[in-house]
């Protein structure tokens, strides 16, 4: 059967990682998180003490930074690595989502990571998620779906996702980081978040992760049958 290129794109705490991983293992594709690339990225500039404003060091820095992903094991789920360091729960405090945006915004850090995705989808097979995947790494993807959800919504999801990993974190605090984030992620001027012309939208506002996933599965099958 003929392999495809999935792109998800979309507001973050839309349920996007869940649903791609999801969606990667009902059609035995390889998952990629591109949001974690970033986050990595920006995990290991807090590390170092790199301030992203700093050109000469951000572009020293990447020539230091190798970003793969490994199957754990117990799991079978697919987790970023980081120099050789599984990095997974790392990049989900709050300190790097606060920084994770800017990071991102930085156009040779963009291009870095880009031809990285790039090369990961060279032969299909994939589901990736991420702010800019269907209108800039994979403009030619042959599905493309742009989530988006009510904010408040987005807020609850990702507190009780944070407090699962003990991280305990107000509402109001949650809802500031990602309405910061929107912002930063739809006015960058490299790669800004917005829907491909051809994505399908999905409204996640109302609806369960299996859902999601279900409709989604609807429209690769349904990509699937006419390229048959």
């Amino acid at each position: 059967m003929k392999k495809l290129i999935v792109a998800i794109d979309g507001h973050s705490g839309c349920g996007k990682s869940t649903t791609a991983k999801l969606l990667a293992e009902q059609l035995n594709y390889m998952y990629i998180d591109s949001g974690a690339m970033y986050r990595a990225v920006t995990l290991y500039f807090l590390r170092q003490g790199i301030a992203p404003d700093d050109v000469f060091q951000v572009k020293q820095s990447l020539e230091q930074i190798d970003i793969t992903f490994e199957v754990n094991p117990e799991s079978g789920k697919s987790e970023i690595v980081l120099n050789g360091e599984k990095i997974e729960a790392q990049i989900r405090t709050m300190e790097v989502s606060g920084k994770v945006s800017e990071v991102s915004a930085i156009p040779v850090v963009r291009r870095f990571l880009v031809e990285q995705q790039q090369k990961l989808g060279e032969n299909k097979g994939i589901v990736m998620d991420g702010r800019d995947i269907g209108t800039v790494v994979f403009p030619e993807a042959e599905v493309k779906v742009f989530m988006t959800a009510d904010i408040m919504q987005r807020a609850m999801r990702r507190q009780k996702e944070l407090v699962k990993k003990g991280q305990k974190v107000d509402l109001s605090s949650i809802i500031d980081n990602l309405s910061s984030r929107d912002f930063q992620d739809s006015n960058r001027d490299d790669s800004p978040l917005r829907k491909a012309d051809d994505a399908v939208v999905l409204d996640t506002s109302n609806i369960t992760i299996a859902q999601q996933t279900e409709r989604i599965l609807e429209v690769v099958q349904q990509k699937l049958t006419k390229e048959a």
